[in-house]
């Protein structure tokens, strides 16, 4: 079965030049026949888009995600994909949608998800026709109109029979928005689809540009610390026995972080939390606590929790390992406790995604759409694709639907990009079957 040697070995191959990419050539025959297939199929994508987004799939609403779930299945089953549904019992979610297609060819995992932020009480849940081009709905870009990209480009793969010549996984993830615990179980069906895998392509929207995708994503830490202080009457703060309290060790660890970590490319870290006073808990909710405190104490407790991004592995530990220096350079009287959690894992900038992208990229310009570039990693968010970024030599995202101001009640799908995200993707695909 092909690994990441064979994807090095054909990403080699097809862009030959070192400063750039291959020099354009025209469509193959084929390749001008999966264009006619695609812009004949257009009208049905959009009525496919406007049955999914009709569909409210909010994380938590998991019958809904079961039912754009159903409907997605029934596009691949009719393509001859073994499809399957990967309950969400074990991490508290609805579940996932995985399907399987081939054993020949480059091994490619197609990455989309399920549910949207709006949630049953949402006054935002309908399909609504602006004008020829555009469209408004609840996950219309983020990502529903990506799921439909992705199927229309098998579709026309299908029709020409290249979709034979490729080993294709889907994984269609049921809690993008928000992910299930613990994320070991919750991302285990993508993780383990993409064992093996040649080249992962994710179809989220990214910045709304056609002409950028991600081939970088940054990963999120959050952390917490907790700061213990000798309490005391006000006017005996500083002294050689009480020392300044845990208000001022926070400020001075918080204030170490900037002074320290600010300006590193491509990293950054935020208190989002601060506490402090006589008395100051966490409660069980995630981003509330309580402080209790006067004008004349010196205070007892300070608790800050944040975030940290970055763009590789070695920079996150890098970070953490600072952050833990900082916070262990105790003031007098004063002690402190540093937690970490990962969420979502960073994707780095890697050769393979390079070169992928400028395949991409040839490919859309062979079509006439012009040229493609890497979105800044600080202006992309995080993805699923991140999960797969460990185990996949190649991968990028962002190839989905076009539009903007996802996440509000004016998110809207620019429809002229349709056609174009389709027949890039079956173009890219068709070319990576060779």
């Amino acid at each position: 079965m092909p690994g990441r040697h064979f994807a090095f070995g054909l990403l080699g191959l097809m862009l030959m030049t070192p400063d750039g990419p291959a020099v354009a050539q025209s469509l193959s025959k084929i390749e001008q026949q999966i264009v006619t297939r695609v812009d004949a199929d257009i009208p049905a994508a959009r009525a496919l888009l406007e049955r999914v987004v009709n569909i409210n799939s909010g994380t938590m609403n998991f019958a809904g995600v079961r039912q754009v779930a159903d409907v997605f299945r029934a596009e691949l089953d009719a393509l001859g994909f073994a499809t399957r549904w990967e309950d969400g019992v074990a991490f508290k979610r609805a579940g996932h949608l995985v399907a399987e297609r081939g054993t020949r060819g480059p091994i490619v995992v197609l990455i989309g998800h399920l549910d949207t932020v709006f949630e049953l009480d949402s006054p935002f849940q309908w399909y609504e026709v602006l004008s020829d081009t555009a469209a408004r709905g609840p996950g219309i870009i983020d990502m529903k109109g990506g799921d439909v990209v992705m199927i229309q480009a098998l579709k026309a793969l299908s029709a020409s029979r290249i979709l034979d010549r490729l080993t294709v996984r889907v994984v269609l993830m049921g809690d993008e928005e928000s992910t299930g615990e613990p994320k070991s179980l919750a991302r285990a069906a993508l993780t383990q689809v993409a064992q093996g895998a040649d080249f992962a392509l994710g179809f989220e929207d990214a910045d709304g540009s056609p002409q950028r995708i991600v081939v970088a994503r940054r990963g999120t830490t959050y952390w917490t610390l907790q700061v213990k202080g000798t309490p005391a009457h006000s006017s005996q703060i500083f002294r050689d026995d009480i020392g300044p309290g845990a208000i001022y060790e926070a400020a001075r660890i918080l204030n170490a972080f900037r002074e320290r970590m600010a300006g590193e490319q491509y990293l950054t870290f935020s208190p989002g939390l601060l506490l402090g006073g006589t008395a100051a808990t966490l409660d069980v909710e995630p981003d509330r606590g309580s402080a209790v405190g006067k004008d004349n104490v010196v205070a007892g407790q300070a608790i800050a929790t944040g975030d940290i991004r970055t763009i590789s592995v070695e920079q996150r530990e890098k970070a953490k390992a600072t952050m833990r220096a900082i916070a262990a350079e105790s003031l007098p009287h004063t002690s402190t406790e540093m937690t970490f959690e990962d969420g979502y894992p960073p994707m780095a900038p890697t050769e393979g995604n390079h070169r992928l992208l400028a395949f991409y990229d040839q490919v859309s310009r062979d079509l006439g759409f012009g040229p493609v570039t890497a979105l800044d990693p600080s202006r992309a968010g995080a993805a699923d694709v991140s999960f797969v970024a460990g185990s996949v030599p190649a991968i990028i995202d962002g190839i989905g639907l076009k539009g903007q101001d996802d996440h509000t009640v004016n998110e809207t799908a620019d429809l002229t990009t349709l056609p174009i995200q389709i027949k890039r993707a079956a173009v890219l695909l068709a070319r990576l079957a060779k």
